[in-house]
């Protein structure tokens, strides 16, 4: 009973989730001046059920915008304990995926050692059209993987949706 009722609900929790992304932006270089042309109303992401967020507690989602330095790194991984699950975490710009022009600076740290990160967006600064597809994709990903009803329904091996460890 319990299976056939997750198997059910597992396609409209990951509907759900997947079409209400809503990003807290970790701004920390030159790549927040594009992010805010994603949510303009040229590309209107908001339509693709994405909307930006300023509180941690309240987004699903954590846009990574630039280098993380050492002492933005603690920052980083509270925000995204902070975040409700199921998280997703987006790396944008040359800076956040590989340190950019800062590569063999002492204190960079790449993200994906801190959080694991979903998508990689390349550029220097990316496109605001390449943020809105890599939205797109995590959309499509989310759909796929069920990743939302597996956190929902505690199957994705952390003992529930909350994101503890247990």
């Amino acid at each position: 009973m319990i299976n056939s009722l997750k198997k059910v609900l597992s396609k409209p929790v990951d509907w759900a989730n997947a079409y209400s992304i809503w990003p807290a932006h970790l701004m920390t270089s030159c790549c927040g001046c594009e992010f805010g042309v994603v949510y303009s109303p040229k590309l209107d992401t908001e339509r693709l059920g994405s909307l930006p967020f300023t509180h941690s507690r309240n987004t699903n989602a954590i846009v990574i915008e630039g280098t993380v330095t050492k002492k933005m790194a603690r920052v980083l991984k509270n925000t995204y304990e902070q975040m409700p699950g199921p998280k997703f975490v987006i790396a944008m710009g040359a800076c956040a995926i590989d340190g950019g022009i800062f590569y063999n600076s002492y204190n960079i740290v790449k993200p994906w050692k801190i959080v694991p990160v979903e998508s990689f967006i390349p550029g220097c600064p990316p496109r605001p059209e390449a943020v809105t597809h890599a939205i797109a994709r995590l959309q499509k990903k989310i759909m796929k993987e069920g990743k939302a009803s597996k956190e929902v329904f505690g199957e994705a091996g952390n003992g529930g949706g909350n994101g503890s460890k247990e």
